[in-house]
């Protein structure tokens, strides 16, 4: 699930010395699966383990996930890494932001992740976010928030942008709609 290298495992078991007795290491992702997903590392006292955590053991400490990180965090590398600038420590996850999906998986949950992964972070530097509500008739209703709310190039980003996108990859669907109530305001982007 997690690699840890020979530096940083010895780095962590330098820090958890200091620590209370059968103190361990966290590692967990924030909004998983989301354009949003970060990672972190932190100590997680004995009291803050769950019965629903998978223990992992390394040389000279443990570390726990929690049951919601742990799929993300699949090929995960973490590192301590010194050079002339100093020590760094790095985690890399290249699933935390988007879950693999399997072969068979509907084409509701295909038409969100590349949402997910493609439409929402560009969306993401103007404030913005959409959902898949559902598909009906073959058309892919869309929900959109934050700046895009309101926002008066909201039918362009639609139909020039997403919609294209969408129909290029999935040529089940006929189209896309927006069913956001839209209010425009301060948080508009436009």
């Amino acid at each position: 699930m997690i690699n840890i290298s020979e530096t940083a495992q010895s780095h962590f078991a330098k820090l958890l010395a200091d620590q209370a007795e059968n103190t361990k290491i966290r590692v967990f992702v924030v909004n998983p699966g989301t354009s949003q997903a970060e990672c972190g590392v932190s100590y997680c006292p004995e009291d803050a383990v769950e019965d629903t955590d998978i223990h992992l053991e390394f040389n000279g400490f443990d570390a726990v996930v929690d049951a919601e990180s742990a799929p993300f965090l699949g090929e995960a590398d973490i590192d301590f890494v010194t050079d002339k600038m100093g020590s760094q420590l790095t985690l890399k996850a290249p699933n935390a932001k988007a879950k693999k999906l399997g072969d068979d998986a509907s084409l509701e949950a295909q038409i969100q992740h590349m949402i997910d992964t493609e439409v929402n972070p560009q969306l993401a530097s103007h404030g913005g976010q959409v959902t898949l509500v559902e598909i009906a008739d073959d058309i892919a209703i869309l929900q959109f928030g934050g700046g895009c709310n309101g926002c008066s190039m909201i039918d362009v980003t639609l139909k020039e942008g997403i919609e294209k996108e969408m129909l290029a990859k999935f040529p089940q669907i006929k189209g896309v709609k927006d069913a956001t109530d839209h209010n425009p305001g301060e948080h508009s982007y436009y």
